[in-house]
């Protein structure tokens, strides 16, 4: 029964790319895709094992799905893009579910088509990112600078690669760039109040994490009392 329901979903989703009418010169990539994540099942999966519930695929997910919805209201926002976009409807189906490599994968056909898409570079940014888990690869930075230079004004390029810096750590590199993009946007983005308290937050996190440091310091000074 598992390899019915492996099967029909493999033909469900290349049903999904036809029916989106996406190029044809795509067609064979996305069948080998399927093909190739068959014979991994084939390979690796137990069907016969009982189902255990998977947190971080969860977590993944609700991740994946976010990103997505917070790119599609900057772009909607901007007003940037040429309507839709065949291969980031694809793109955007497989990131919500967390499936961020098999999304990275179909979203180069958007900035094959037109590399001056932004919001296509965007996405591929963000799968790239969620695709290592948090981690800024030099893959995903070219990607958001692709993104940048194809659209100087749009606020999604500062805004993701601050969100990646400060979930690999680098808060004070992060958070400059929102204050940069916060400082330079109109009174009446509609960004502009979410940035604003998402600001807030990491400017509340970085002073208790400085305060935390300074505790745990203090007893170790020069001149500490024995």
């Amino acid at each position: 029964m598992t390899w019915v329901m492996v099967i029909l979903f493999a033909l469900a989703t290349f049903g999904l790319i036809l029916a989106l009418r996406a190029p044809r010169v795509g067609w064979e990539a996305v069948g080998a895709a399927l093909l190739v994540g068959i014979a991994g099942y084939a390979l690796q999966a137990s069907p016969s094992l009982p189902g255990a519930p998977k947190e971080a695929a969860q977590q993944s997910a609700k991740s994946g799905a976010a990103l997505v919805e917070a790119r599609q209201q900057l772009a909607e926002a901007q007003a940037s893009g040429e309507g839709l976009n065949r291969w980031l409807v694809i793109g955007d189906a497989l990131a919500r579910n967390g499936q961020f490599g098999d999304a990275a994968g179909v979203i180069l056909g958007a900035v094959e088509k037109n590399p001056q898409d932004a919001d296509a570079w965007l996405a591929l940014g963000n799968a790239l990112v969620g695709h290592a888990e948090g981690t800024l690869t030099p893959a995903a930075l070219y990607s958001l600078g692709r993104a940048a230079q194809a659209d100087p004004t749009h606020p999604g390029p500062p805004f993701f690669l601050g969100l990646a810096l400060i979930q690999s750590g680098k808060l004070a590199e992060g958070r400059r760039l929102w204050a940069d993009l916060l400082a330079r946007s109109p009174a009446d983005a509609p960004w502009r109040a979410d940035l604003a308290e998402r600001l807030a937050r990491l400017d509340a996190f970085i002073a208790m994490q400085a305060a935390r440091q300074a505790a745990q310091a203090g007893p170790n000074q020069p001149g500490a009392s024995r």
